[in-house]
């Protein structure tokens, strides 16, 4: 007898903003989605999925654990962000296909819920503390509670005082804003070094920040326990680190809060796996997820199931999201809603949300590539994005 539900087609569509998506039909018509989005990189990940495909069709889908291992393990050459991105929209897409065909979300799949609602923040940006106010309330008029804003722009190597000063005026407007009972967090986004990190901080400690995000690049995370060690602020980190091996330093050296990517970090299954070993950290999780609404559906199937789990990002009306939102690739957009500066529960099978397949396809056609600028010091060196 012929077997029937296995994997028979796996496509893949790159759609503006910036982001991946992955499709994988099983021959008895059942369809799951993911998300592997990695700016910049878009074309170069959809090249993976595609070599990915030689070993899924004709596979079982709800083999999900084997297929994690053999996609990020079978061949001799492994890891970095281009193959963890493109196994965690197929992992994303297994997940959500198992959930459908038995009818639950994943996160009864996971051990089930442990909360009723996410907490989510919302992006903020402004050059000013005026813009920075204005957009705050932009966000407190949608029902957020809590939003992340960049430091600053461009940062000189070794931070001027009127730089730090500019960067403390912006976050203490935005406390001025929110007031005591909401949070600010603020994203040096590895443009500092370590140094002017320490400074910094020390500066921004009676502001009271939710936490400070990836003070120094990912690659040096060997000297993020001085910047653990100078602070009282919750330190976070993980949006560039794509496996537990890589997160495990990072919460050796005493950061509060890991935030791994579930469209970079190996998907659904690599990300409850990280989550579990921050816990043993005492460390919470608090996933990126600047992206679409698949991505942003698999943290939540996550954070639903997670006992460590804080706080959501999300990108719904991101100021920097160009030529699409969010919103625009879902049928019903209720299940995304804010609710009470938040996500509730979501009920659906397998992710929860339902993809608009003509939109998507209609937007593949259109898709143009997208690459973050270069930015450059006054002396034309290259300076971090």
């Amino acid at each position: 007898m012929a077997v029937t539900g296995v994997i028979s087609r796996v496509e893949s569509f790159p759609v503006a903003p910036r982001w991946l998506f992955v499709r994988i039909e099983t021959d008895d018509g059942l369809v799951g989605w993911g998300e592997a989005s990695l700016e910049g990189y878009v074309d170069v990940v959809r090249a993976a999925v595609d070599q990915f495909a030689l070993t899924l069709v004709g596979a079982d889908p709800r083999r999900i654990e084997d297929h994690w291992q053999v996609l990020t393990k079978g061949q001799f050459y492994r890891g970095g962000p281009v193959l963890a991105s493109a196994v965690s929209g197929v992992d994303q897409a297994l997940w959500d296909l198992q959930g459908k065909r038995l009818g639950v979300p994943v996160h009864e799949l996971l051990g089930g819920a442990v909360r009723d609602r996410i907490r989510a923040y919302g992006w903020v940006g402004g050059d000013d503390p005026d813009e920075v106010g204005d957009h705050i309330a932009a966000q407190l008029e949608v029902g957020l509670t809590a939003v992340k804003m960049n430091a600053s722009g461009r940062m000189s190597r070794n931070g001027s005082k009127s730089e730090l000063d500019a960067v403390v005026a912006r976050v203490a407007r935005a406390r001025e804003v929110l007031g005591p009972d909401r949070d600010v967090a603020v994203d040096l986004h590895g443009r500092f070094t370590l140094g002017t990190a320490r400074r910094l901080a020390s500066l921004l400690e009676p502001l009271h920040p939710f936490f400070l995000e990836e003070p120094v690049v990912p690659e040096n995370s060997h000297v993020i326990e001085r910047m653990v060690e100078a602070t009282t602020i919750p330190i976070a980190t993980g949006e560039r680190l794509y496996s537990r091996q890589e997160f495990l330093p990072a919460l050796q050296a005493g950061i509060a809060i890991g935030q791994p990517d579930l469209a970079h970090a190996g998907g659904i299954s690599e990300s409850r796996r990280i989550a579990a070993l921050a816990e043993t950290f005492d460390a919470m999780i608090a996933p990126h997820c600047p992206l679409g609404p698949l991505a942003l559906a698999a943290c939540l199937q996550v954070g639903f199931a997670t006992p460590n789990h804080l706080i959501q990002e999300q990108s719904i009306g991101i100021h920097y999201n160009k030529g699409a939102e969010v919103l625009d690739y879902v049928v019903d957009t209720e299940p995304l809603r804010f609710v009470d500066g938040g996500f509730e529960r979501l009920t659906g099978p397998g992710l929860g949300i339902e993809i608009d397949e003509q939109a998507v396809r209609a937007a593949a056609g259109r898709w143009e590539t997208w690459q973050n600028p270069v930015w450059r010091h006054a002396d034309g060196s290259m300076a971090e994005w």
